[in-house]
């Protein structure tokens, strides 16, 4: 780790649980705030999986946020309760909570999240993000004073994470709120997932701009092989389906389909890595797997 330039006793680090219903924008949040990508982004809800660290890190602190699959009503299977119990356990240990709503307004949602927030006792700084959807931005007002009137927020900020609003306010109060304490991680760490895991999000997150209804939800993504060499990154993954119609239409006519999402996942490598990256993707059949620890363990869920 490297010194700061201010005083250690006064240098101010922590952990910032990011919490919302499926799809508030968490992970758009997360990204903008860090200035790379760090966890997937796709319209359909329930995107994010896992929790996924993001550190941001300034001559005067560093937040470790914690970007978290979308709390919601679970529908039985495992994977549900290993999404919302990822999500849950990010509030234990976290010093400051960022709870994002929809600008459009509250949901049943978003009040049981809040019940738990309440339970845990930590600061929160609440988020009404998408203000891009009001043309007139008199009309959060109030939206606002509702929002004031559920719980004692240590500040309440309207946001557009997609379009970058008021996030410099965001950035300067989370530092404001985190104690006093060491640098937690390096400089030059962003997070704390491996190459891997990041591969194989961001195959999974083309698969689902991709596909359509309900196939991109019984879809899981193994990263079996990573190969780095001085030339490129080569990397061969599994695409799990939990039915045999679901493998066709991932692959496609002609395996065209595959093969397109393939290169969106490369050229996206590309990028965020600054590697050239070589993808070999095959796609299997594995019966339930989303109800199957086993199964579950495997594709990564630290929680089964």
């Amino acid at each position: 780790m490297t010194g700061t330039s201010q005083g250690q006793d006064e240098y101010r680090s922590g952990m910032v649980a990011v919490v919302g219903r499926p799809n508030a924008g968490k992970s758009t949040l997360m990204n903008a705030l860090i200035g790379s990508k760090i966890s997937i982004v796709t319209a359909k809800p329930q995107t994010t999986r896992h929790a996924i660290m993001g550190i941001l890190t300034e001559p005067e602190a560093q937040a470790v946020f914690v970007d978290t699959p979308g709390l919601h009503k679970a529908d039985g299977k495992l994977i549900n309760r290993a999404m919302n119990r990822a999500a849950t356990s990010s509030l234990e240990g976290a010093d400051l909570v960022l709870f994002i709503v929809d600008a459009r307004g509250w949901t049943d949602d978003d009040e049981d999240i809040l019940e738990r927030i309440k339970q845990s006792k930590i600061p929160c700084i609440l988020l009404i993000n998408k203000i891009d959807f009001k043309k007139n931005k008199e009309d959060l007002f109030p939206l606002l004073q509702s929002s004031s009137d559920k719980h004692p927020f240590t500040e309440i900020v309207p946001i557009s994470a997609l379009k970058g609003q008021n996030l410099g306010a965001v950035k300067e109060l989370v530092f404001k709120n985190l104690p006093e304490g060491p640098q937690l991680f390096p400089d030059d760490m962003q997070t704390d997932r491996g190459l891997s895991f990041r591969v194989g999000e961001v195959l999974r997150e083309k698969l689902m701009e991709s596909l359509h209804n309900e196939v991109p939800y019984g879809l899981g993504v193994e990263v079996n092989v990573l190969e780095d060499t001085e030339e490129q990154i080569k990397v061969d993954a599994v695409i799990w389906v939990d039915r045999d119609s679901h493998k066709g239409i991932v692959v496609g006519k002609g395996g065209e389909r595959l093969k397109g999402i393939g290169r969106a996942a490369r050229l996206d490598l590309n990028r965020t890595f600054g590697r050239r990256f070589h993808l070999q993707t095959r796609v299997k059949v594995k019966s339930n797997w989303a109800d199957s620890a086993q199964a579950l363990r495997q594709l990564g869920y630290d929680e089964y």
